[in-house]
């Protein structure tokens, strides 16, 4: 029986045929419509770049392998001698495996598996240069790590997360006739400079009837990234008016601050969007001008990074030069983060955390609670605390591998686990359990519990038991509201923050 298999694999071999040098040639750089040689080159640089990121003892077989996602029929075996494409029940493709970091022989290989599965599949094959590369690169990346990306270009990754938007700055909705009524204007934005108001009603925009504008046409025209010139024609109290306005670029903040005076210094809340040095720099301004606090929310409910240092700089505004958290590559050592200088504030915190607290924000949290500088309230953050380690491609697209993992500086793990809140903020369904809640906290009745403390503890059970509110305007006034009592009460803030010591 063995002879037999041999001899059948034998024959499949000589069939496929065997490469004995390069598959692609300068002289010939086009085939199929591609730039073989050119892919070939892009994705040796990809390959001999992810060499020198630690792919949590994944080899360049995991990435090759991965190609076979671009089809359900294709399957794809690299083994230390052979690189196999199997279609159906049929080889069609066999190369001999290059040597350890034969770049230039891995990105070849890689390229004629695309022209292979093209041969097969009429998607593939009516893709542009370009989708296919970005299809393969996402499928590489994926295939080392699941949560990696391919960003196309470094302006991308801004406009990605979301962080700088092209707009006339209006927020509103279809009426029944398909007109598009002014629910919101941004403060600055251009549709404020050019004086729409809410309930202003927008009938015509560029000669064409809003009516008869697709909602995808019309969010394209409202918002994007590029700027453009919009004519516009309102219905307002006052009658028709004609406005022109232009999209412009509207930089969100990194981190908001609100100050609530109060007769004992104020209450500064601080609302992080990303944790970057631009946040850093807000929260130092801040709280060098409000020196004299009588308490400080910190609000995360929605923060993401995944700069370390920036984190550490955070927390150290508050915490001083303490141990914040503790990376973990995925094949590497743990190295600690500790922030440089001393807190500038020892106001009483209360840190508010959801589950979409994530990242570096998680560390954040985590330290506030680890050094009992203050009371996290909330719900459980998302388990998500990784860092990304980039790599620069010269075409001006970046590799992002999420292969750090962060942990407690007690050892316990962020990621995969999450940071769970000491008074949860669960769902507030009626006036009458928000009325109940309310009176438990001016009762000091919070049934609190440290579940950091737990280390056995089943995280996907504490987040059933302490859900997400469903209301964001719940959550909003209940976290305020919480938040401001515990800072407002010395003996339920003391009590709290004993209880996670």
């Amino acid at each position: 029986m063995i002879k037999i298999i041999t001899f059948v694999c034998g024959i499949l071999l000589s069939a496929v045929g065997a490469y004995a040098g390069d598959l692609f040639f300068e002289d010939e750089p086009i085939q199929d419509g591609i730039n073989v040689v050119q892919m070939s080159r892009d994705f040796a640089e990809i390959y001999e770049k992810l060499d020198g990121v630690k792919w949590g003892g994944k080899s360049i077989n995991v990435a090759i392998e991965s190609l076979e996602n671009l089809n359900t029929n294709a399957h794809i075996a690299a083994t230390d001698e052979r690189v196999v494409l199997v279609w159906g029940d049929s080889i069609v493709a066999n190369y001999p495996r290059p040597a350890a970091r034969d770049w230039d022989a891995f990105g070849e290989i890689t390229t004629a598996l695309i022209l292979k599965l093209r041969e097969r599949d009429a998607r593939l094959h009516s893709a542009s240069d370009s989708e296919i590369y970005r299809a393969v690169v996402d499928g590489l990346m994926r295939g080392i790590d699941e949560n990696g990306r391919y960003v196309f270009s470094t302006d991308a990754s801004v406009t990605d997360d979301g962080r700088i938007l092209t707009s006339v700055g209006i927020e509103g909705a279809r009426d029944e006739r398909g007109n598009f009524r002014v629910l919101g204007v941004y403060k600055g934005s251009p549709a404020d400079n050019a004086g729409i108001s809410t309930g202003d009603l927008i009938g015509e925009i560029n000669g064409t009837l809003v009516s008869e504008l697709s909602d995808s046409v019309l969010a394209a025209m409202m918002s994007g990234f590029n700027s453009g010139t919009l004519k516009m024609t309102l219905m307002t109290p006052g009658g028709a008016r004609r406005v022109v306005v232009r999209r412009a670029t509207i930089v969100l903040a990194d981190t908001d601050v609100i100050f609530m005076d109060d007769d004992n210094g104020g209450i500064l809340e601080i609302v992080v969007n990303r944790i970057s040095n631009n946040s850093v720099s807000i929260v130092n301004e801040a709280l060098n001008e409000h020196q004299n606090l009588s308490g400080v929310i910190l609000d995360l409910r929605s923060a993401f990074g995944d700069d370390e240092r920036a984190a550490a700089k955070l927390a150290g505004l508050f915490i001083g030069s303490k141990p914040i958290m503790r990376i973990v590559e995925t094949a590497g050592e743990e190295l600690e983060i500790v922030p440089a200088g001393g807190a500038l504030t020892d106001a009483p915190v209360v840190v508010v955390v959801s589950n979409m607290t994530r990242g570096t924000a998680e560390a954040v949290a985590n330290a506030f609670y680890e050094n009992g500088r203050g009371v996290l309230i909330g719900t459980p953050t998302a388990g998500n605390a990784r860092i990304a380690s980039r790599v620069n491609l010269k075409n001006g697209a970046v590799l992002e591998l999420m292969n750090k993992s962060i942990k407690a500086t007690d050892g316990r793990a962020l990621d995969g686990r999450g940071v769970f809140p000491l008074v949860c903020l669960s769902n507030i369904r009626t006036s009458g359990q928000q009325s109940a809640f309310f009176l438990n906290v001016i009762n000091h009745d919070f049934k609190a519990r440290d579940f950091n403390g737990e280390k056995n503890v089943d995280a996907e059970s504490v987040r059933r038991g302490c859900p997400t509110i469903t209301s964001g305007e719940d959550e909003d006034l209940l976290s305020r509201s919480v938040a401001v009592q515990l800072l407002t009460d010395p003996k339920v803030y003391s009590r709290l923050l004993n209880l996670s010591n």
